[in-house]
């Protein structure tokens, strides 16, 4: 197993990092290594660290502004090659088609719940950390 694993959080809200950081603790679940975060507000932020590698999952505000996750999500799943899997954050769970629209690996809604953004979290993990072994 590798020693840490690197997660992306994209929101314009510390609020939101926050709650990230507090639901994935540190480690999401026992069959994964520990997780290390990068944090960014802004797009050009996200693109410079998704350049620069070393990503194992993305985590997208859908509620950002002014480029909302999203749009990132299909954005960044058409120009990024071998792009990190991404889970999505959603207000609301009528936006469950615009998840699929952005080609993200998994969603889950605002407020974040911690056991199941955790668990959503960890099997993006396993996913990544199954590709690159």
């Amino acid at each position: 197993m590798q020693p840490t694993a690197t997660v992306l959080v994209y929101s314009d809200d510390a609020n939101t990092r926050e709650q990230v950081r507090l639901a994935a603790g540190r480690r999401p679940a026992a069959d994964v290594p520990p997780v290390e975060f990068l944090e960014c507000a802004t797009l050009p932020a996200l693109l410079k660290q998704l350049d620069r590698g070393g990503i194992d999952v993305c985590v997208l505000d859908g509620e950002t502004v002014p480029a909302g996750g999203m749009g990132v999500c299909r954005q960044i799943k058409d120009e990024i090659f071998n792009c990190p899997p991404v889970l999505l954050l959603m207000g609301r769970p009528q936006d469950a088609w615009l998840a699929t629209w952005s080609r993200a690996d998994a969603a889950v809604t605002l407020p974040v719940e911690p056991v199941g953004f955790a668990d959503a979290l960890a099997a993006l993990l396993r996913q990544r950390l199954a590709i690159t072994a």
